[in-house]
């Protein structure tokens, strides 16, 4: 089916500031309808979010210009093309923008297109989302390997404030059940941590990602062993049944060649910081650790990696990789990462998170598509993606509508696998 109109327009993101949504109609009147994320933390070798600059609206962060260029520029290129052609539409785009970070018409602005073209013809073939994006990329759904969820129960960093100097810290299911049990697994030790942290007398405030954000706690191990608690509390064997991962987001805390921990009052060199890690990695029942080192510390990565390999837990690039394909392979030529983090926003359009994605798959790697901490959307397309590559995780907030709607798809796509059995 043919394009027909591309309109565009801003909507509200979680974090209050605006993000754009667009609207695809296709010539037998098929809708397509997406918006697009953007995170408070972001790697600084993200595709460009376009924002307006004019402090009298927003604080400069009003996405206009985004919008504008959709309904100027994107749109009379596209029109009449056909909707089946996503590859060649994405290219198309692409090259319109002409820049390395899509900063002229805003990967932003790109991708609600990209996603909204996939969505139309998607209705259009009667598909769900996810079957739609397995039949353009030749991708298989494992209806027995569904993704499981990696949920944030404490958070820190640039996610909130005057708590931990690491991001994140989330129960990961990990059993056999399939993801709606271990939803309701993680769920039920993130409500008994809520207890934990009131009698230790910390705040269950939440952050940007409805994760709790305690102020004054001790230090950035302590997450650890309440989690840990939490988890034994509602009845569950931890290293079974739930695992623990970490995001450190360590470039947040990377300053002149050197790691600053705050809330300890300590400075690290690389080297340093590693020992400090590995410590965790043989006390607790972690899964995955993220972004460790700084997104450019490429040689720290390639040493951490190895000790991950040892204790048996996969290392996730994010700022690192940015759902890049270059600087993925990169990290694939320097043995730097064992899974990559997914966040369609960074790179802009669905085909090349598709293609960053199976050049995973190519060298054994898992894929983790991944909510945005400051400026998530109701939109579940990195659902449907995590199902159509075989997404071993996903990684979303506990909590707020914006993240419970991305579990909410997960469990609809495990009940439609499994009534088609």
């Amino acid at each position: 089916m043919k394009i027909k109109s591309i309109s565009a327009h801003e909507i509200l993101a979680s974090g209050g500031y605006p993000s754009v949504e667009c609207i695809v109609e296709l010539e037998d009147g098929s809708i397509g309808i997406a918006s697009v994320p953007y995170g408070a933390s972001a790697g600084t070798h993200e595709a460009s979010v376009l924002n307006d600059e004019d402090p009298n609206r927003y604080g400069g962060k009003g996405m206009l210009k985004a919008v504008d260029n959709i309904k100027s520029i994107i749109a009379p290129e596209l029109l009449g093309k056909d909707a089946k052609d996503q590859q060649d539409i994405d290219t198309l785009m692409i090259e319109i923008d002409g820049t390395e970070d899509k900063s002229k018409l805003g990967g932003n602005a790109i991708l609600a297109v990209s996603l909204s073209v996939a969505k139309a013809e998607a209705n259009s073939r009667k598909l769900e989302l996810f079957e739609h994006i397995t039949e353009l990329f030749g991708t298989n759904i494992n209806a027995d390997k569904l993704p499981n969820p990696m949920v944030v129960a404490i958070e820190g960093g640039k996610h909130a404030d005057n708590t931990t100097d690491l991001q994140e810290f989330c129960i990961t299911g990990i059993s056999e059940n399939g993801p709606t049990e271990n939803i309701r697994y993680a769920l039920e030790s993130y409500h008994s941590l809520k207890t934990i942290l009131k009698k230790n007398n910390l705040s269950t405030n939440v952050g940007n990602e409805g994760a709790f954000a305690p102020n004054g706690i001790a230090n950035n191990e302590s997450p650890l062993m309440y989690i840990m608690e939490a988890i034994k509390v509602a009845g569950y064997t931890p290293g079974k049944d739930l695992g623990i991962s970490i995001d450190a987001a360590a470039s947040e805390f990377y300053k002149d060649g050197n790691y600053h921990l705050s809330i300890e009052d300590r400075v690290l060199n690389a080297d340093e910081l590693s020992q400090y890690y590995e410590k965790w990695l043989s006390a607790y029942p972690i899964v995955t650790v993220e972004d460790m080192h700084d997104e450019d510390d490429w040689d720290s990565w390639a040493k951490f990696n190895t000790i991950c390999k040892n204790h048996r837990v996969e290392l996730i690039g994010d700022d690192l990789t940015v759902t890049n394909v270059k600087r993925l392979q990169k990290a694939i030529d320097m043995d730097a990462i064992s899974a990559i983090l997914i966040k369609l926003n960074q790179i802009g359009t669905l085909t090349e998170t598709v293609n960053t994605c199976l050049l995973a798959k190519q060298h054994g790697m898992d894929s983790v598509p991944s909510h945005r901490g400051g400026g998530e959307t109701n939109d579940t397309s990195m659902v449907d993606l995590a199902v159509a590559v075989g997404a071993k995780f996903i990684k979303v907030g506990p909590t707020r509508g914006e993240r419970i709607a991305k579990y909410n798809r997960l469990m609809e796509i495990e009940r439609q696998l499994r009534d088609k059995r």
